[in-house]
């Protein structure tokens, strides 16, 4: 579904586990960046530095930052895979300022207080519903509150030199949030599990640089796949997952010149493939605009917008990502 009904804008916490066990995925995807250390820039450079250290129903965890410091989106990846990955590209994690927290499902929220314990300085940063939908449904140890800065969609807040407002996506776990973040005058929208395209969803993608954002299922591949009846309805619904051809219309909606990277996120394993994801994305986009060039990030000078679809897995290259002027 593309558009979200006016009555689910914002809805009741529904208490639904995680829709997808953990599975490996047999293909990823092949992409190309520069990689930078945090000392190697100065001045008042505006580039967003970004890293995925796994995206899907297994585990997701992302690095957005700049020459600074940055920040953690999810933390359902196991902490020294993000340690290891952000050492290797020469990011210590006392760069690391803090943890923000789409919603409560286990696989974003999973090594969230071991990250924490082992790394004091953290701070985690999510809405109150989402502290305690994660308690209640996790066994976290509850020393986590220490560690919690309430946050509340609409109302921005600032993470070193990123201002960050959290917005009302649609799925169904503790009042989900995307999170548009700026940087200067740089800005990417963020949404990683949602069932439709809410107006906040449109708003806050408006305009936006670079986007994160769910491409979760095939919707051919799902209805003849092997899932029972609810759960295919389960991931179709307004509270489930975006399909590739939704995920594509709001990124053709929404191009302009100055967006320059899309990344998909949240990839299923068994009613998608990257390719089919990517593919899908091309065909859409291109109908809308058909002088537009798609890249995959390795020759970004050559094509207008690059396009990623995040591996469930294994860690990316830590993609330096810069405004046009």
């Amino acid at each position: 579904m593309t558009t979200c009904g006016k009555n689910q804008l914002t809805h009741p916490d529904s208490g639904h586990p995680e829709l997808f066990s953990p599975e490996e995925l047999g293909e990823r995807p092949v992409v190309a960046a520069t990689k930078c250390g945090m000392t190697e820039l100065s001045g008042r450079d505006e580039a967003i530095r970004f890293m995925s250290f796994g995206s899907g129903s297994s585990g997701n965890c992302s690095y957005v930052g700049d020459v600074r410091s940055g920040f953690l989106i999810d933390a359902g990846v196991e902490g020294a895979v993000v340690e290891n990955s952000l050492r290797a590209v020469g990011i210590p994690m006392t760069a690391v300022k803090g943890i923000l927290l789409t919603h409560d499902h286990g696989d974003h929220v999973r090594y969230v207080y071991s990250l924490l314990r082992n790394h004091r300085h953290l701070l985690v940063y999510c809405t109150p519903r989402v502290l305690n939908g994660m308690l209640r449904r996790h066994s976290l140890s509850r020393r986590v509150k220490d560690y919690h800065r309430a946050i509340y969609k609409e109302f921005e807040f600032t993470i070193g030199n990123f201002t960050i407002t959290p917005f009302e996506v649609i799925h169904d776990g503790s009042d989900n949030c995307g999170f548009h973040i700026r940087h200067g005058q740089t800005t990417m929208a963020v949404a990683t599990d949602l069932g439709c395209v809410s107006e906040r969803v449109d708003h806050y993608f408006t305009g936006v640089n670079f986007m994160m954002l769910e491409s979760n299922y095939d919707r051919e591949m799902l209805l003849t796949g092997g899932y029972p009846d609810y759960l295919k309805a389960r991931i179709e619904k307004e509270s489930g997952h975006l399909d590739n051809a939704a995920s594509a219309r709001l990124v053709a909606d929404k191009w302009h010149s100055g967006l320059t990277y899309v990344f998909l996120c949240h990839l299923s394993n068994d009613n998608n493939t990257p390719q089919q994801a990517l593919k899908t994305h091309a065909e859409i986009i291109r109908e809308a605009h058909p002088e537009l060039t798609i890249g995959d990030g390795s020759q970004e000078n050559l094509t207008d917008l690059q396009m990623i679809a995040l591996p469930r897995f294994a860690p990316t290259p830590l993609y330096i990502l810069r405004r046009k002027p």
